[in-house]
């Protein structure tokens, strides 16, 4: 391996506001290429382990720092096409999760704008006929009910829970926004909305909000993407591919 100078584990810990153990865990795990030692032991770093260190927290704000690791501990055993091929996977359920969330947008508004649909009979549903309805378990509902999302009615005597039609909308429009992974305390304002003022109006900033949240990570995953790229060229121009630095994580004291 061949640097233009050489590093300590604090210069590259003060780069990143970590720790020096902390920079020595990550070479163990193989985020950063094995580094040289000294006679005594001591860990010798360079301008490659700085390229790496520099990808590696790019790549988090983007990807995650489980991916992140995984994304560079593959490079670092050589697998170039793999660590891409883990990067393309990412890229790829970002892209699934936006079209789900457009197809919930669609699917939202026309549900929010439409009025509660008549039930298959009067009188209102029971609780194993909505589940029915919806293709969802019983169970389900009880836990949206219990997280404040659903309130139907009871019915006298017998206590059975009833589901009028504003109350079987609502319970469409939670299982349709669970299935876009929304958590609770983001489906509530929507369905508070709803029953407040009758329109679409918290839901649509339900949807914009997940889509800028969207933006916002395909934007710091190109970033971390290009310090990736810098990185890979880091590494030709120093002919590490094939050497040395892409032997793999070792664990030394």
């Amino acid at each position: 391996m061949t640097n233009d100078r050489r590093l300590r584990p604090v210069d590259l810990a003060r780069l990143a506001g970590v720790s020096p153990q902390q920079i020595r865990n990550y070479e163990d795990a193989g985020v950063l290429p094995p580094a040289a030692r000294t006679a005594s032991g001591y860990r010798v770093f360079g301008e490659v382990h700085r390229g790496a260190l520099l990808a590696y927290r790019t790549l988090i704000r983007g990807y995650g720092p489980v991916p992140a690791a995984d994304i560079m501990r593959t490079l670092h055993t050589g697998d170039v096409p793999g660590a891409l091929a883990r990067v393309d996977a990412a890229h790829a359920a970002l892209h699934e999760e936006r079209m789900s969330l457009r197809a919930a947008s669609e699917a939202l508004e026309l549900l929010a704008l439409e009025p509660p649909a008549p039930l298959p009979r009067s009188g209102g549903l029971r609780i194993g006929e909505v589940a029915a309805l919806l293709g969802v378990r019983t169970s389900a509902l009880r836990v949206w009910e219990g997280a404040g999302l659903l309130t139907p009615g009871r019915e006298r005597g017998t206590g059975y829970r009833i589901y009028e039609p504003a109350d079987v909308r609502d319970a469409r429009l939670v299982h349709t926004l669970r299935r876009s992974h929304y958590l609770f305390d983001q489906i509530r304002p929507v369905l508070e909305g709803l029953r407040r003022e009758g329109g679409s109006a918290a839901l649509r900033a339900a949807v914009a909000s997940r889509g800028e949240a969207l933006t916002a990570r395909t934007r710091t995953m190109i970033e971390g993407a290009g310090a990736l790229h810098t990185y890979l060229a880091r590494l030709d121009t120093a002919g590490a591919t094939s050497g040395a630095t892409m032997a793999g994580p070792r664990s030394h004291a």
